[in-house]
């Protein structure tokens, strides 16, 4: 019994911590600003849109091109056929699940009008509109059905929710039952050698470089800062199992720099 209680309360004092993580220490794009983190968010990736795709390739060194990949051998694994793509940014992870035989349909979701922008001309050049819709939407608040799709992926984009808890239950709520859910994201390396090089990029290198080629100067201080704080490996996956996600597991990328979370509905 005495372990019972422990076990309960250790349980309790874990819960505990993690709300107190997600509520205390969000971070947002400005913090001097008075408006919320989802506004502050669809307003950065307006702004810095038009230059999204070439930062990304520069400042992962391509190395997303890759994880993005892994992404898409597990919606091949799974056998989906209805896919939603949220927080799909410029439609880079929609276009890759496109050329799955499988796959009939992908449906990408973004806060920001301008990113859904350069994806719809990206999808239009390559002549995927049909197997591709983009609309803007909420990743809190979905505008679809239960029961919906057949697998949900986001990349690089839960970061982003202002309720992590909501959006992750959302695309719990959209799945079918026995639906896959993966989340790509990045992580904080445990390795102290590769631990320190990668904030040493994070926090110094790449807000530069970012500032100078898209003109913003909060978006690539906003990136660091957001992983920082965000609740990664267990922790998440703990989210996961909360929000109605059976089976979460973490699966650690590049000596842990990005991490694809799995899930069933």
């Amino acid at each position: 019994m005495l372990q019972s209680s422990d076990s309960r309360f250790n349980y309790l004092q874990a819960q505990a911590y993690l709300y107190l993580r997600l509520i205390l220490r969000t971070v947002k794009p400005n913090p001097q600003a008075e408006a919320s983190k989802k506004v502050q968010v669809e307003h950065m990736f307006d702004a810095i849109s038009g230059r999204y795709d070439l930062l990304n390739r520069l400042l992962s060194f391509g190395i997303d091109i890759r994880w993005r990949k892994k992404v898409k051998k597990a919606i091949a694994d799974a056998g989906a056929e209805q896919v939603l793509d949220v927080a799909t940014g410029t439609a880079d992870m929609a276009i890759e699940l496109a050329s799955l035989a499988k796959v009939k349909h992908i449906t990408g979701v973004d806060i920001s009008a301008g990113m859904l922008s350069f994806g719809q001309q990206k999808i239009q050049r390559r002549e995927l509109s049909q197997k591709i819709t983009l609309q803007q939407a909420d990743s809190e608040q979905l505008p679809f059905p239960n029961a919906s799709f057949d697998a949900c992926t986001v990349c690089f984009g839960v970061r982003n929710f202002e309720h992590l808890s909501k959006g992750i239950a959302e695309m719990a709520r959209v799945l079918k039952p026995g639906g896959t859910l993966l989340v790509l994201e990045f992580s904080r390396p445990r390795n102290p050698v590769i631990k320190a090089l990668y904030w040493f990029y994070f926090g110094k290198i790449l807000p530069a470089l970012g500032r100078l080629i898209s003109g913003s100067n909060n978006a690539y201080r906003y990136l660091p800062e957001s992983v920082k704080v965000f609740p990664d490996g267990s922790d998440f996956t703990r989210i996961m199992n909360e929000a109605g996600i059976r089976n979460a597991h973490a699966r650690a990328l590049t000596f842990g720099i990005c991490t694809l979370y799995s899930g069933t509905r």
